[in-house]
């Protein structure tokens, strides 16, 4: 491959994503899989998945875990590269964690409708608003974002940090107001909601999910707060990713509707082989399973090119990073006493 050629496809990462090398040999199969091996040996690297990946990256990673996990696993790693394989947001708050280390993303088109949807403009002014308010702020958000605020939350955490604030000030939480009302209930605090939520969870529809259940009365549904509430009231367990997990895992039933995003089947079915999954249904009655986009934008190619070449790379201004880790540690703090 000729300078020209990787000149032409670094200056490309911005509109696609990714390096879109064309006539580059990428070993295939198995031979891929020890491929991006030898690289990570190499590099020094470290590959960490979150569980609504692609199963082939699942399986390669070093680490797999949810928003909370991961975020502990990028600022305890020794790692000189970190090979993120996740969503955008979660390679930021990885290299914010890391400012000396490289962080890269397969592609940094993948996003998320809650990041896209909140601003750090949107949260100065509530906070305007609001001038007494804690904001508390879901990791699903860009740097900006996250350094408008005043702590952050996983659904891991959301409900342990939300109890330890002042009870003597308001809350503003953004962006998911889904999950915002969960917590409210299950707190009891009143919290000035950001008006936003996540396309897949959102995506589930009661009605077929309730057919669902009325077809498997053996069968129990799981659901992670994001989710709406008609959904939410139909569930009997609520929880993270992490929590899912160990509920099919450790629960007695034997079957589960599984309300979130298909990718953590693959898991789930790992933990508990011997157990009937079923993916909750959608709206849109030609597909029966409910798959972030976004997530599936990481491919086992681009994360071969990712890490041969390392790009994309996340970079962020210091004065950014600087005040959007501060919330970050802040939400570390409070949950250490979090598996």
């Amino acid at each position: 491959m000729s300078t020209e050629t990787l000149e032409k496809a670094k200056s490309a990462i911005p509109v696609r994503g990714f390096l879109d090398i064309k006539d580059i040999a990428i070993p295939q199969g198995e031979d891929l899989v020890k491929a991006i091996l030898k690289l990570k040996e190499e590099k020094n690297a470290v590959i960490l998945a979150h569980y609504y990946q692609p199963g082939e990256i699942q399986d390669i990673a070093d680490f797999l875990g949810d928003s909370l996990q991961l975020a502990r696993q990028a600022k305890d790693t020794n790692a000189d590269m970190i090979v993120f394989c996740g969503v955008h947001f979660m390679a930021e708050a990885a290299k914010i964690l890391n400012p000396t280390k490289k962080v890269v993303l397969p592609d940094t088109m993948a996003g998320c409708s809650l990041a896209d949807g909140c601003s750090g403009e949107g949260l100065r002014k509530m906070r305007e608003q609001h001038p007494n308010a804690l904001i508390a702020t879901y990791i699903n958000c860009n740097a900006e974002t996250k350094a408008e605020s005043d702590i952050i939350v996983t659904s891991s955490n959301a409900e342990t940090v939300i109890e330890a604030l002042p009870t003597d000030r308001p809350i503003i939480f953004a962006p998911d107001k889904n999950l915002g009302r969960y917590l409210s209930k299950k707190t009891g605090r009143d919290m000035i909601l950001w008006d936003g939520s996540c396309i897949v969870h959102e995506a589930f529809s009661m009605e077929r999910i309730a057919q669902q259940l009325a077809d498997n009365p053996d069968a129990k549904l799981i659901a992670h707060p994001e989710s709406e509430e008609a959904v939410l009231k139909l569930a009997h367990f609520i929880g993270s990713t992490s929590a899912l997990l160990n509920f099919v895992e450790k629960d007695d039933c034997q079957k589960f509707i599984i309300a979130t995003e298909e990718g953590i089947l693959h898991e789930m079915k790992k933990r508990a082989p011997h157990k009937e999954l079923i993916p909750a249904l959608v709206f849109d009655e030609s597909c029966n399973c409910s798959e972030c986009f976004y997530m599936k934008r990481n491919t086992m190619e681009k994360l071969y090119l990712c890490m041969k070449y390392e790009l994309p790379e996340i970079l962020i201004d210091e004065e950014l990073r600087l005040r959007a880790l501060k919330p970050i540690e802040a939400m570390l703090d409070l949950s250490k006493s979090i598996k």
